[in-house]
């Protein structure tokens, strides 16, 4: 198993709680292996940088990712277990010791499925961009230790020019500023995170200087492109899908939601093969964790929408049986999200007389018109590229976004006598879907619920 000596991007600025100094000048934890390790934005930041160097055997989550069930789980394993506060460690010796493996790297799932399992792969088969970049400060609000975090981590360490500022759950709120005052001009975040940023403070938003965006982990519909590109016109807009499992597979910045139909079952070497069973999309990758070699079921439900492959959430909840006819929620949240006034949705199915299932959902209204945005953003002409594994499918040239049946386009810049009441809502989706699709009851929250993943119950 190769291990990485001396990354590239040692001497990337890397930013903490407002504090800047080199990946060089982070401590060096003396951490056990092989070892899994409990820390915070800072301190997760040093452990990958001694991973990187030393090949320690290492899983690293952080603070809410391993519960006491998890830590007796990994010990039998032949894991110590360490917690690391500023740099100072208490750990716990594994109950079943064994030998090291050098260079290897553990990784939780999601638990979207059940308890978190672990998968392992190595600093090379998570680093997914090797070309080259253009100089960039990339933003990084994803908890510790998760694949999208190594995602972005791998890029600043591997990588020359690749600076990299750190959100805090603390600083979640208000990131825009952060990032602002730090010159980030790239970010990475699920769906849920852009929405939270232009609901809560839109302007502030379009004042970071961003050249390009990506989304993944979440469902990614036309609604939240569309938003995204009216405020930032010239950055390069990136949808990725990828996971633990199978790694990143799909990348898309055409500006549609889903991918292009004629990427299924299309084999290329090097590059994963997607395809889709029983609505559910496989994936045979070659970033795949070990023991996940061959077609991977990601859990995923998908469905064909003219010429692309909509996910719209995972089997065991997308779909609700309303009196014998199946409702996708996840394309009843892209109509509700569709509208102008809403800022976000979820829906979901419950016990009902006669039907057995009904539709429901819950909704954000917009909290203040989008016509108010800025028309320019502070960003370069150019557009940069996403950070993307150099063996992912590549998207066509950007077309004019297409409205599916059983959603619409973006209607454009919302007005205050366009911010919706329930009533508005169900009369908007009874207008878009068929009649057992259209949900009998609408929640109105006030903010967007969203987990330490960044991401909602969808």
């Amino acid at each position: 198993m190769t291990v990485t000596t001396a990354p590239a991007g040692l001497g990337n600025r890397v930013v903490v709680a407002g504090v800047a100094r080199s990946w060089r000048d982070l401590p060096t934890p003396g951490l056990p292996s092989p070892g899994a390790v409990v820390a915070g934005a800072a301190d997760a930041l040093a452990v990958a940088r001694r991973h990187a160097t030393d090949g320690t055997e290492l899983l690293l989550a952080g603070p809410g990712r391993i519960d006491a069930a998890m830590r007796d789980d990994l010990r039998a394993a032949g894991f110590a277990v360490t917690v690391l506060t500023d740099g100072v460690t208490r750990t716990v010796a594994p109950t079943m010791p064994r030998a090291a493996e050098s260079g290897r790297l553990w990784l939780l799932t999601s638990g979207s499925t059940g308890r978190p399992k672990r998968v392992g792969h190595t600093l090379d088969s998570v680093t997914t961009v090797r070309g080259a970049q253009p100089e960039r400060t990339w933003l990084c609000p994803y908890v510790p230790g998760s694949y999208a975090w190594w995602q972005v981590v791998t890029l600043s360490l591997t990588q020359p020019g690749q600076h990299l500022v750190v959100v805090d759950p603390q600083e979640l709120d208000d990131w825009p500023a952060l990032a602002a005052a730090h010159g980030v001009d790239a970010a990475s975040g699920t769906p849920t995170f852009w929405r939270r940023a232009l609901h809560r403070d839109p302007r502030a938003l379009a004042r970071v200087p961003l050249r390009q965006l990506t989304l993944g982990g979440e469902p990614v519909d036309q609604a939240v492109l569309d938003r995204l590109r009216a405020v930032f016109p010239a950055a390069r807009i990136s949808w990725i899908y990828a996971s633990s499992e199978v790694g990143a597979s799909i990348v898309v910045h055409d500006g549609r939601a889903g991918f292009p139909v004629d990427w299924l079952d299309r084999v290329t070497p090097g590059r994963p093969t997607l395809s889709v069973r029983d609505d559910e999309l496989v994936i045979t990758s070659p970033h795949h964790g070990v023991g996940l070699d061959g077609p991977v079921r990601t859990g995923d439900r998908v469905q064909i929408v003219d010429d692309r492959v909509m996910i719209t959430g995972r089997l065991d909840s997308d779909e609700i049986n309303v009196g014998g006819s199946k409702v996708s929620a996840g394309l009843v949240r892209d109509v509700l999200t569709a509208h102008p006034g809403v800022a976000w949705a979820r829906v979901t199915g419950r016990r009902a007389p006669v039907l057995g299932r009904m539709v429901v959902a819950e909704v954000v209204p917009a909290t203040a018109p989008e016509a108010a945005l800025p028309v320019v953003p502070a960003t370069a002409p150019e557009a940069a590229p996403p950070v993307v594994p150099a063996t992912a499918p590549e998207a066509a040239p950007p077309v004019v976004p297409a409205t599916a049946p059983g959603s619409v386009a973006s209607s454009g810049p919302a007005t205050a006598a366009a911010w919706p009441d329930e009533g508005t809502l169900v009369r908007w989706c009874a207008e878009r879907l068929p009649e057992y699709a259209v949900p009998r009851r609408i929640r109105l929250l006030t903010e967007i619920p969203v987990k330490e993943s960044l991401k909602s119950d969808v």
